[in-house]
């Protein structure tokens, strides 16, 4: 298993580092964000360690969406949540502070503002098609 020996989220992995620790499998751990965006909000992160979505592997990629979907069930079950959103940040653009792969589990309560300060949605704004099918066809 590969560590970094500055990388806050190997050290919870660890438990060198305190969390709160909410489930963990053979390769990934689920525990609480210190700095929670609504009650319940969950960083899921592989026990190896990758940088970001990019350097994650497959197969703990799948781990971490796996134990993701637990969490999202537990939110939803035990604290009412009445839809979960998950969300990954890879790369200084896209807002990555933690440079350790990892997946948030936000609890989504509605009708509820001091619970729910996220600010999703975005705003869905119509696009070009034709631009649409010619970035399409360089990601196909």
């Amino acid at each position: 298993m590969r560590t970094e020996s500055d990388c806050v989220f190997c050290g919870i992995s660890a438990g060198d580092l305190p969390s709160t620790t909410v489930a963990r499998s053979e390769r990934a751990i689920a525990f609480m964000d210190i700095n929670p965006v609504t009650p319940g909000h969950t960083l899921v992160a592989p026990l190896s360690h990758a940088t970001d979505l990019f350097d994650v592997t497959a197969e703990d990629l799948v781990a971490c969406v796996h134990l993701a979907q637990q969490i999202a069930e537990r939110a939803r079950d035990r604290l009412g949540a009445d839809g979960v959103n998950l969300l990954n940040c890879s790369g200084v653009a896209a807002n990555q502070t933690v440079f350790h792969f990892h997946v948030h589990v936000i609890p989504r309560f509605e009708d509820q503002p001091s619970k729910d300060r996220i600010g999703l949605p975005w705003e869905s704004v119509p696009g070009d098609l034709d631009e649409i099918e010619r970035i399409g066809a360089l990601l196909s």
